[in-house]
């Protein structure tokens, strides 16, 4: 009951049913990554007559953020591969790091220093700074 009620209400759990019968009815499975996240385009490879190109969607395992598509599938959905990852045996390469949730808004965002959130103090103006005035 709990999991129908969250269909209904919540997008940003999952999929809503409407996006879950979108899929169903207009969607064509491509892959999924390590995260657990199905990648979709339209059956058959489709061009939307509004777009002029394939329409593309992810659905998200669990909470819907969009900082956990992994870079081979965030070039494939943003339309800068024609290829998925899957078919294409993508490997990451060495500059690309692996995937870190986006703490902004949470308490263990980053905070710079001398940032009024931020420990510790700020640093003292160094002598090549003068204030703004409207007399200036």
């Amino acid at each position: 009951m709990i999991r129908l009620l969250t269909l209904i209400f919540t997008w940003w759990n999952g999929a809503t049913i409407g996006t879950l019968f979108h899929t169903w009815k207009n969607g064509e499975f491509v892959g999924s990554d390590e995260f657990g996240n199905r990648y979709y385009q339209t059956k058959g490879g489709v061009k939307d007559p509004a777009l002029g190109i394939v329409r593309r969607w992810v659905i998200y395992f669990g909470e819907a953020e969009a900082s956990r598509i992994p870079p081979g599938w965030y070039g494939w959905i943003h339309h800068k591969l024609d290829v998925p990852p899957p078919d294409e045996h993508y490997k990451a390469r060495v500059w690309e790091l692996p995937h870190q949730q986006n703490r902004t808004g949470t308490p263990d965002a980053w905070r710079p220093q001398g940032s009024i959130l931020a420990a510790g103090q700020r640093p003292r103006v160094t002598g090549d700074y003068t204030p703004w005035s409207p007399e200036a």
